[in-house]
């Protein structure tokens, strides 16, 4: 459980510092550097990878093993699906069930095996699965195989970035937002080297540079392991577990994070276009000649990292200003404002697409300006959300509840593959538009539920 967490980290954590934190904490950032760089690596090439290139020919099912299986157990349920939709779905799919699998990984490590080995576990099968991917006929074990280890990985690595920090060490909301730019250090550069190699090698060497970065990160990890505390499996066993039943209180603040996490899912659904509908404008739709030289289309996805660079910090000065005139936000406004934004941002593609022929090209301008929203909106929502959670939810059951954070994501992911379907069988100003009702009616929906959940939360807490 998550409270487990708050007790005095291991003397190693606690000898040497870096910049003022554990030298732990610089361990777990460039671990987690590379693991999302092997991730967004990925993710850049796998739309187009499925669309140009494994499912465009009649053969895709004598050459990629359980293909007929996938294609044919999607089709059951949707009907027949040509290369982009059918791709958009598997897409959904695996970015939906990364999501999924975190929420098994934090009980592994947990009741099992600790957080460690289940960090070593994730890395090597999700390396495993990176190098898979350069064997077409493997592409569904691949993405099995990243599954997993997403799983194991993903929740273990963020919980022991607190564990290094003592109870109300001040150092500890500093350590996470120093955490989240390793992230976005990662997916910055990953788009750059592994669509770059991708598109312009091959597919295999933009796979295989993402295994690359896998196998850097876990290597990383395992030289590092003396500055990190010890795993809290350790640290608690024997100690008897008490179990209450949660009071009426706590189950009003339980339902009212779960409704908030169910609103979410239309945010993480439009939001993660993308990995999907938006790489394939960027493809098709977008110029990318500039000074004579000709920029891979997957350097779009390198764009929102970037911009969490540089708005973060703004933002938080912006909001620190609110905070003494007493004007900012609550929390869950914050977070409704963010669906709005989202919303808002496919405004610019609706006004990019209209005129627009199938082989038009516009100026990456509008790609930029819907990023730059789509990014402000995720500002306001993701971490919000992940505070909100740690704060409101009942202390015996946090882990649970972030799990069921997680779950809105997978939720969500797989609604993106499904909207993406529609692609290729709508007028794509038509598309963008319904993407935009979708992000300003789920704004709605947060605003007009707002006044109740907050009366829910803030009986635990009146600052959130």
């Amino acid at each position: 459980m998550m409270q487990q967490t708050q007790v005095a980290p291991n003397e190693a954590a606690k000898g040497r510092t870096i910049l003022g934190h554990p030298a732990g904490l610089f361990v777990l950032f460039f671990t987690e550097m590379w693991e999302r760089f092997s991730y967004y690596g990925m993710r850049s090439l796998l739309v187009l990878y499925m669309v140009d290139h494994l499912f465009l020919r009649p053969e895709a099912g004598q050459r990629v093993l359980g293909f007929g299986l996938v294609k044919g157990g999607l089709e059951a349920i949707f009907g027949p699906l040509a290369p982009q939709p059918l791709s958009s779905q598997i897409y959904g799919l695996y970015t939906a069930f990364v999501y999924l699998t975190p929420f098994f990984g934090g009980m592994l490590a947990d009741r099992v095996i600790g957080q460690r080995r289940a960090v070593i576990l994730g890395g090597v099968l999700m390396a495993i699965g990176h190098f898979l991917m350069a064997v077409e006929s493997l592409f569904f074990p691949a993405l099995l195989f990243l599954i997993l280890g997403n799983g194991a990985f993903k929740p273990n690595i963020s919980t022991q970035v607190g564990s290094l920090y003592p109870p109300g060490d001040p150092r500890r909301d500093r350590a996470f937002t120093i955490f989240y730019m390793g992230i976005n250090l990662g997916a910055f550069f990953s788009p750059l080297v592994c669509g770059t190699l991708g598109q312009r090698l091959g597919w295999h060497y933009g796979f295989a540079a993402a295994g690359a970065g896998m196998v850097a990160g876990l290597c990383l990890y395992l030289l590092g392991q003396h500055t990190l505390s010890p795993d809290l499996l350790t640290r608690t066993a024997g100690r008897p577990q008490e179990r209450k039943p949660l009071t009426r209180d706590e189950r009003r603040r339980v339902w009212a994070l779960v409704l908030l996490c169910a609103l979410n899912i239309i945010f993480w659904g439009i939001y993660e276009q993308q990995g999907n509908t938006l790489q394939l404008w960027a493809d098709r739709n977008t110029n990318w000649n500039f000074l004579g030289l000709h920029i891979p289309s997957t350097w779009f996805q390198a764009f929102n990292p970037l911009l969490i660079f540089l708005l973060a910090p703004l933002l938080n000065i912006f909001w620190s200003r609110q905070s003494r005139r007493r004007s900012e936000p609550s929390s869950i406004m914050k977070m409704a404002l963010g669906c709005f934004l989202a919303g808002a941002a496919y405004v610019v593609m609706v006004l990019a697409a209209q005129g627009t022929g199938p082989e038009e090209r516009r100026s990456v301008a509008w790609l930029i300006g819907t990023v730059f929203i789509l990014t402000m909106g995720e500002l306001y929502l993701s971490p919000i959300g992940l505070s909100l959670v740690t704060k409101a939810a009942p202390a015996r059951i946090v882990s649970m509840m972030m799990g069921i954070w997680f779950l809105s994501s997978f939720f969500g992911n797989y609604l993106s593959g499904f909207l993406g379907t529609f692609w290729d069988r709508m007028p794509h100003d038509a598309y963008f538009l319904m993407l935009t009702a979708l992000g300003l009616g789920g704004g709605v929906a947060i605003r007009l539920l707002g006044r109740p959940l907050e009366r829910a939360v803030s009986a635990h807490d009146r600052h959130i």
